[in-house]
């Protein structure tokens, strides 16, 4: 796996994929915003609101540490269904000015976490962060609700080398998709093994280990961001832990959710 990217080069990824949803939002007549994507009970209209929502939530975090703690702790005190409570609450955005919203939301957290370390920790719903997990994170909650918009408007995008985070940031949190689901994280290392776009090879783990996951990097992004079950991808999965992992990967916060069984496009 080629060394870490720095900061610097994360934020201009972000910044590229956010304009690659950017490209399929902008003039957008308002019935396109309301088409039903893969997410049960979300239109299009709401994977941005989600996205715009958690910006700023994060620039609260990054400016003002005190002020996010206690959002968040009025958020989840609701209850886990707190993403579903946020698009419901913005229903009534008019396009144009969720648009604008979601513009205005990522530009203000690309300049905030910029003027960071990058190593500086910040807080977030129940846990802190590096403002490079921040990042990453937020790159892959980009491709990820900006893949449930292509589908909905039947658009296919290319995939990018920018997917190389979102499989890294899979590859993290395997550990955290086993205990999420109240499962001990096994200690049988797992190898993955991804073909990028360009046909460049991305690895990860001992190359002697037992389980393996490989194939295209595509399916695997999809898989982690659970917009695919495996059985759907073209990738090869091997050994007992690697299948588990497979079952209930979760590169995204919060509370385990169930793998997408529809899709318009393979």
């Amino acid at each position: 796996m080629p060394g870490a990217p720095d900061l610097p080069e994360l934020l201009a990824d972000l910044a590229d994929e956010t304009g690659s949803l950017l490209a399929m939002l902008d003039g957008l007549a308002p019935a396109d915003w309301e088409r039903p994507t893969t997410a049960e009970g979300w239109a299009v209209r709401d994977q941005v609101s989600h996205l715009a929502f958690f910006d700023d939530a994060i620039v609260e975090a990054a400016g003002d540490p005190a002020a996010f703690e206690r959002s968040a702790a009025e958020l989840v005190g609701g209850g886990a269904d707190f993403p579903d409570r946020v698009a419901e609450d913005h229903r009534s955005v008019a396009p144009a000015e969720l648009l604008a919203w979601f513009r205005d939301s990522r530009r203000a957290l690309i300049g905030s976490l910029g003027r960071l370390d990058a190593r500086h920790r910040l807080p977030w719903y129940g846990t802190t962060m590096s403002v490079t997990s921040a990042v990453t994170a937020r790159l892959m909650e980009t491709w990820a609700h900006g893949e449930d918009v292509a589908e909905a408007l039947s658009v296919r995008r290319a995939p990018t080398a920018r997917l190389r985070h979102v499989a890294h940031l899979g590859v993290a949190t395997l550990g955290f998709s086993f205990t999420g689901h109240r499962q001990p994280v096994p200690s049988a290392p797992v190898r993955v093994e991804l073909d990028g776009p360009a046909g460049e090879r991305w690895s990860w783990g001992d190359e002697a280990a037992g389980d393996r996951v490989a194939g295209p990097a595509l399916d695997f992004c999809l898989v982690v961001t659970q917009r695919r079950p495996v059985a759907a991808t073209a990738l090869e999965v091997d050994g007992e832990v690697a299948h588990r992992w497979m079952a209930i990967a979760q590169a995204f916060a919060g509370p385990p959710t169930t793998v997408r069984r529809a899709g318009g496009r393979p």
